[in-house]
């Protein structure tokens, strides 16, 4: 065997690989390497929204944080501008094509004044007679007393964990205030409503609804006061409604009663039923009715009943309707069981199968005296009656 003379001999005589290594790789990201990560993280919101975050939601308002921490940071900048493909970075050279690209970048509420709103007031142009002035775009701003707002935030989730309330599809009809709902996915606060304007008939014939300025608090801490009808139109798009807790239902009966009005606005039918089961437990109760809401006619909705248990698995007789306007028909309906509580079916019945059905929303009363109830409701009148279930009539309150 020859005398290997150098090292360069030996490594290249490694017939086995024995020498052959590789150096570990850290798993340990740098501190650029995490910046440039987080940064591609708004590229990716940017590509698939086409937009900028905002303060929309909990997810937005913290990529919309980052972008603005990494604007006003020049090293960071400079680290990552081969990656800013978006320009989301250079805001010096952000387009600007149109009023609401100055609104919303108005960092320091430098517009935020009543002075501001004065550009938005037409004068002096003709032919805009029955034309509606343009309104300043309503934005979120972080409010200074969220303090006082978070626990109430707290015991709706904790209420709605514990079931004491439920998450309802908004299906138009007039907002309530004190009450919480849920737009895009974050849950809001309706203060109070500031109407500025009524419902009314232009000299054109275009009719023009109720308006005002809402005061929304966000769980995330911030408030807006946008408008009535915008809300209405977000919520209706995409959002829910918070029910109030068994504990608030009796006040919130007194409260809302005489917000139920005839406007022009479709929301839905409330409806009485009878059924038509031949199951003895079923058939033996007189005075048994249905009174449920339904956002598609009555004929539609009821059309599979011996296949829902709801419907307590048997064919139904359509009693009454009332088509409902501008109203929430759902709210309508709870505070229509509310009222007859007393005359509520309480009691498991079987089914020829032996499953067992546990009737929701069905009352035993008098269908005059559910009309009567749903009368007074629309009235506002009945937070001056109650049911006495005794008797199956409605009475006055004592005094």
């Amino acid at each position: 065997m020859s005398k290997k003379k150098t090292l360069e001999d030996i490594f290249n005589d490694d017939e086995f690989g024995i020498l052959d290594s590789k150096p570990k790789v850290s798993n340990v990201k740098s501190e650029d390497e995490r910046l440039i990560e987080s940064f591609r993280e708004i590229n990716a919101f940017y590509e698939k929204n086409q937009r900028e975050p905002k303060a929309n939601n909990v997810t937005e308002f913290k990529l919309l944080a980052r972008l603005k921490s990494l604007r006003a940071d020049g090293r960071k900048k400079e680290i990552l501008k081969s990656y800013d493909t978006h320009n989301l970075l250079n805001i010096e050279k952000t387009a600007v094509n149109s009023l609401d690209d100055i609104l919303n970048d108005d960092d320091l509420g430098i517009l935020d004044s009543n002075e501001a709103d004065e550009i938005f007031n037409l004068k002096n142009i003709p032919h805009i007679k029955d034309r509606e002035e343009t309104d300043f775009v309503a934005r979120r701003k972080p409010i200074k007393d969220f303090k006082s707002y978070e626990p109430i935030f707290k015991q709706v989730h904790k209420d709605l964990k514990d079931k004491k309330r439920k998450l309802i599809n908004y299906v138009g009809g007039r907002l309530q205030e004190k009450t919480f709902y849920i737009l895009d996915g974050i849950m809001l606060y309706l203060e109070n409503v500031d109407f500025h304007s009524e419902a009314k008939t232009l000299d054109s014939g275009k009719r023009l609804r109720k308006d005002g300025r809402t005061k929304c608090v966000f769980e995330n801490g911030t408030v807006s006061n946008m408008l009535y009808r915008s809300l209405e139109k977000g919520l209706y798009n995409n959002g829910k409604v918070v029910t109030h807790s068994s504990a608030t239902d009796d006040e919130a009966l007194q409260k809302n009663a005489n917000a139920v009005n005839e406007e022009d606005l479709a929301a839905g039918w409330i409806y009485v039923l009878k059924s038509k089961s031949t199951n003895p437990q079923i058939a033996s109760i007189n005075n048994l009715y249905k009174i449920g809401y339904s956002t598609v006619p009555v004929i539609d909705r009821i059309k599979n009943a011996t296949k829902e248990a709801t419907y307590l698995k048997a064919e139904v007789q359509i009693i009454s309707t009332f088509k409902c306007y501008n109203v929430n028909t759902q709210k309508f309906e709870n505070l229509l069981h509310r009222f007859l509580a007393l005359a509520k079916l309480n009691v498991d019945i079987f089914d020829e199968n032996g499953v067992r059905i546990t009737p929701r929303e069905w009352f035993v009363v008098p269908v005059e005296v559910i009309e009567k109830s749903i009368e007074l409701l629309i009235s506002g009148e009945i937070i001056d009656y109650k049911l006495d279930a005794l008797n199956n009539i409605i009475v006055e309150k004592d005094d």
